[in-house]
């Protein structure tokens, strides 16, 4: 049985040594990021049982990206692997004020932009998990991935199994409008939308067909519009690219939950949008909300302490940063 299993695209990540810019490097760090590969790896790391599905190609680079999965304690045996096909690939060029940090992605037909729904044997795989969790980043990647993500989801509600889905909109696959018709049709069988602000509000906004800037008010309104069981929305300030103010807050029964904020001096924050989803889920899957909100909320901010998407912090660590004030030396 599977607490949380994830489906979607990993990639091989990029990324100068230090502050250098891509085009003046002479060699690069090779990490491995994909959102919900990263979900599965931070329910993992905060004691529960995930599992991760994706197409890959039969290659070291495939590999890589699986011993990843396994090394953070995610199963990876329901993966597809197919031969002569390519990873997605992505450039991190580190920013520093007032020069922001950017991706540069190289994912055009991966494969998992090959995958198609008799693939994976979903019937058997959803019947022994208890929440399935996906993002908008797949159906953007081609039709027979779409199509494959609903069919998935279809199969998760016959079986009565939970979705959790974050909206993680990325302009650079696909437009607002385009976004929204992949995406409405889906939202029937999600039971916990996930959606950010700043960084989202407009496809927030076209998916629910509500405006709105108070986080509450609009986690209400999709709550109540779409008969979802939970939302959360992650909320990010950055007053540099060092520093982000983090906090997020959630919606459901008709209730709003709250949390402190961290003002976190952020090493790397790829992944901790993904971190936050992992600790909510995690909570959530427990039967605690609030602590679902906490736990969520510390993971993001300790692993933006830390390079590449990982989630590294382990539970001990954020039940500590959670019940402390202030930081101090672990001695």
């Amino acid at each position: 049985m599977y607490d949380l299993v994830t489906f979607g695209e990993a990639m091989i990540r990029f990324s100068p040594p230090g502050h250098q810019r891509l085009e003046q490097v002479t060699s690069l760090e090779v990490a491995i990021g994909g959102a919900e590969l990263s979900v599965a790896a931070g329910v993992s790391r905060l004691g529960m049982r995930s599992a991760w599905v994706s197409r890959l190609p039969n290659n070291p680079l495939g590999r890589m990206m699986a011993n990843k999965g396994r090394e953070f304690g995610v199963d990876t045996s329901h993966i597809a692997w197919v031969d002569g096909e390519r990873a997605g690939l992505y450039f991190v060029d580190y920013g520093a004020s007032p020069r922001p940090t950017s991706v540069i992605y190289d994912r055009r037909n991966s494969a998992l932009a090959g995958i198609r729904p008799e693939m994976i044997d979903w019937e058997s795989l959803l019947a022994r998990t208890r929440l399935f969790h996906v993002g908008g980043i797949t159906p953007a990647l081609s039709p027979s991935a779409a199509g494959t993500q609903i069919e998935a989801l279809r199969t998760a509600r016959s079986a009565g199994c939970l979705v959790s889905y974050d909206l993680n909109y990325r302009a650079l696959l696909w437009p607002l409008e385009e976004a929204r018709a992949a995406q409405l049709p889906l939202m029937e069988y999600v039971d916990i939308l996930i959606t950010s602000l700043p960084d989202q509000p407009n496809v927030t906004e076209l998916i629910s067909g509500l405006s709105g800037e108070n986080p509450a008010e609009m986690a209400q309104k999709l709550s109540e519009r779409f008969g979802f069981k939970a939302v959360l929305v992650t909320m990010r300030a950055t007053p540099s690219v060092q520093r982000t103010i983090w906090t997020s807050l959630a919606y459901a029964d008709g209730q709003v939950f709250t949390d402190r904020s961290y003002d976190v001096e952020a090493v790397d924050r790829l992944g901790g949008g993904d971190a936050c989803v992992a600790g909510f889920l995690t909570g959530y899957l427990e039967g605690d909300m609030a602590r679902g909100l906490q736990l969520g909320n510390a993971f993001s901010a300790l692993k933006q302490t830390s390079p590449t998407d990982w989630p590294w912090p382990t539970r001990e660590e954020v039940e500590t940063l959670i019940a402390a004030d202030e930081t101090r030396i672990t001695r």
